[in-house]
């Protein structure tokens, strides 16, 4: 058409062809789909939602999604943790029960003595630890069950054995544990010693406290009571003292190398004098005692049996309050301790003289645990 006009007609009906022709075309590419396929589930579009907001978003709100979906996995982490233990909890209980039902208690208290310890268990019983008639109703009517705990000699029926025989037979406060006794054998025996009592005793708490420790246990029994409703508590005076790698000085750690540098200190624990744990932690410990690594130190151990666990440590300072003056002053301003010793002794220095003095000036009272409220 080179060389011709084209008229306003022509132009008009051209453009009104090619109009058509595009509604046409673009109707066929874009029809809404029909049905369900119209509409995408509630799920995808939030999600596709959540991440254009989060691209369009400032970096500090890409921070706090990363921070909530992290504590969301951590909770979760807490909630199968603690299904596990139950489960492993019931299965012990139910274990337990095919043989012979268990004797309920709110506590069993193992006292942790030796052979030639005579005169201190005379001392306990002399002061704070009620014997006879008054132990066994104290054990039926409160459910504080109080045993020293020992094992055997190397030569079993031996003189050792025979000796602690009589005085079982006498005051009928021992717990015999299938162990040979040593100085270097305590974690061993601490380890027997939970697996034991979980089999005899459906308690709230167990407790260990060694031989030369100065106890009031109403003020020991009505500590436990707030943490009663707690799963899973780890309950002592907590330290973290200098893993020790000379060797020949007294708590030297042989596997010292696997805390690290030398001069680190160890985690978190209970001084070994006196400790408490709930009954989840002790069924652990009878149900997994054969893979429970053993160091030097005892208290160290139980730390490490616990550390990898879901516990809630418990730092109660009035478990590790010192001899007089402290504890009765203390005594006198209403803040009666649970137990009392030197930290120079890792006990009371001799215990066996000073014993009945330290029960008068920072005993609790006769008859305090009757009128605690389990």
């Amino acid at each position: 058409m080179r060389g011709k006009s084209v008229s306003g007609k022509v132009i008009f009906f051209l453009s009104i062809a090619c109009f058509l022709a595009g509604t046409l075309f673009t109707g066929h590419v874009w029809t809404r789909p029909s049905g369900r396929d119209s509409v995408l589930p509630a799920a995808a579009t939030h999600g596709c939602d959540h991440k254009r907001k989060l691209s369009e978003g400032k970096p500090g709100d890409v921070m706090e999604e990363v921070s909530k979906t992290h504590q969301a996995i951590q909770s979760l982490d807490k909630a199968v943790s603690t299904l596990e233990m139950e489960l492993a909890a019931s299965r012990r209980r139910q274990s337990g029960s095919n043989n012979y039902s268990l004797q309920k208690a709110f506590v069993v208290i193992g006292i942790n003595t030796a052979f030639s310890s005579k005169k201190r268990r005379d001392s306990l019983r002399q002061t704070w630890l009620p014997k006879g008639k008054e132990r066994k109703e104290l054990e039926k009517e409160k459910g504080i069950v109080i045993r020293f705990m020992i094992g055997h000699s190397a030569t079993p029926g031996g003189i050792l054995d025979k000796a602690i025989d009589e005085e079982a037979a006498e005051y009928e406060d021992f717990l015999r544990l299938d162990h040979v006794e040593g100085y270097h054998q305590l974690s061993t025996k601490t380890r027997l010693f939970f697996s034991t009592v979980v089999s005899m005793w459906d308690a709230d708490f167990y407790v260990k406290v060694d031989d030369d420790i100065h106890l009031n246990l109403g003020m020991l029994v009505s500590t436990l009571a707030k943490y009663r409703s707690r799963p899973r508590v780890y309950i002592g005076c907590m330290k973290s003292g200098p893993v020790l790698y000379q060797k020949g000085v007294k708590y030297h750690e042989p596997e010292h190398w696997k805390f690290g540098e030398e001069g680190n200190k160890y985690f978190r624990h209970a001084t070994g004098q006196i400790y408490a744990i709930s009954k989840d932690l002790a069924t652990y410990i009878s149900i997994n005692w054969p893979i429970l690594h053993r160091y030097a130190n005892e208290d160290v151990s139980l730390g490490s049996w616990l550390f990898g666990l879901e516990v809630q440590h418990i730092d109660e300072r009035s478990m590790c309050c010192g001899t007089p003056p402290d504890c009765d002053w203390k005594a006198r301003t209403g803040n009666v301790c649970v137990a009392s010793f030197d930290w120079s002794c890792s006990g009371i220095c001799k215990s066996v003289e000073k014993m009945k003095d330290i029960h008068k000036s920072c005993g609790e009272g006769e008859g305090a645990v009757w009128n605690v409220d389990l």
